[in-house]
């Protein structure tokens, strides 16, 4: 593994998960692979769970950490090519990139959508800048498209609380009263047909008209407007909101109806709940949910830790050729 930018960048996807759970098992038995490397940390966004686990997991791989928070620890970065660069941004992402890697040996990115222009956002301009002129292995910390280390956290958590060989996961939409871009949803959807293909999930989606994701993420998934019948039977309720993608980034409903309550959860297999986290109380889930036994949110947040660590350790068995 080279780059970490989405699910194309894995090679075996059982395998990584088995290695997550091997870290988890024993988080130091690779600290001699990080000896005297170092990774840099590059956050456009605020984060909580993507910083401290992604920090814990390189330190627990031997590596070096530097962090650095862009427009506060550093200068605003230019991304566009051939501009007159005399507005707010004093560097290029040539010049800084290219300097990134020479201090660091890998270089994590988090970047969200601006949820302004859906061309802009979908060719995922900073995760590719960066690869261009860093020249080390980059890890994408979340786009504006994907979140793929959630994502095999998810599946981590999955492989963990199932219960059957073929668990039927659902993702639904929950309200918001704000746009959010479609990174988790469409990774989460992205890994689970992964899952699906494989034989090893049936993945639905549901959430309200106008709500479709790309075509591209929801690939095979069976895609319902009908939130009950979905619920129906079901093994694990990942639930995230977004702002729509047809008509880019607006928020069409706040219907309160699809919030997550205690009385929906009867409706499936016992099943677990799960959220990437941070999450509103009350708005998107109840806090009956939330609190209960069936709430997998706190070990699934955990799992990230886990999920840095098994890319993080390939991709240091891919700089020393091993």
């Amino acid at each position: 593994m080279t780059n970490f930018l989405s699910l194309a960048d894995v090679a075996d996807l059982d395998s990584l998960i088995q290695s997550g759970l091997a870290a988890k098992a024993n988080p130091f038995a690779d600290q001699h692979l990080g000896r005297n490397k170092t990774i840099g940390l590059i956050f456009f966004n605020s984060s909580l769970r993507t910083r401290l686990s992604t920090q814990k997991a390189a330190q627990n791989l031997g590596l070096n950490v530097m962090i650095m928070n862009v427009g506060q620890d550093s200068w605003g970065l230019e991304m566009e090519e051939g501009v007159l660069m005399n507005g707010d941004k004093a560097e290029h992402v040539r010049e800084a990139a290219a300097v990134i890697g020479r201090y660091c040996d890998i270089i994590g990115i988090r970047a969200f959508a601006e949820l302004k222009d859906r061309d802009k956002d979908y060719r995922e301009q900073v995760m590719h800048q960066f690869a261009k002129y860093a020249r080390v292995p980059i890890v994408n910390l979340e786009s504006a498209t994907r979140h793929p280390l959630q994502s095999l956290a998810d599946c981590i958590t999955i492989e963990e609380a199932r219960n059957t060989p073929k668990p039927k996961v659902v993702l639904t939409w929950l309200p918001h009263f704000k746009p959010l871009p479609q990174a988790v949803a469409n990774s989460f959807s992205e890994w689970m047909n992964a899952r699906a293909n494989a034989g090893k999930v049936e993945f639905v989606i549901t959430q309200p008209e106008g709500y479709e994701l790309a075509p591209e993420f929801a690939g095979n998934a069976r895609v319902t407007y009908d939130r009950a019948e979905a619920f129906a039977g079901a093994d694990f309720i990942y639930g995230k909101n977004w702002s729509s993608y047809t008509q880019y980034g607006q928020v069409l409903t706040q219907d309160p109806s699809w919030a997550v309550t205690m009385d929906d959860m009867q409706r499936t297999n016992e099943g677990k709940f799960m959220h990437c986290l941070p999450v509103r109380r009350n708005l998107k889930v109840s806090d009956a949910v939330l609190d209960s036994p069936q709430s997998l949110v706190i070990e699934q947040a955990a799992n990230r830790e886990w999920s840095a660590q098994a890319v993080l350790k390939e991709i240091l068995l891919s700089l020393t050729g091993r």
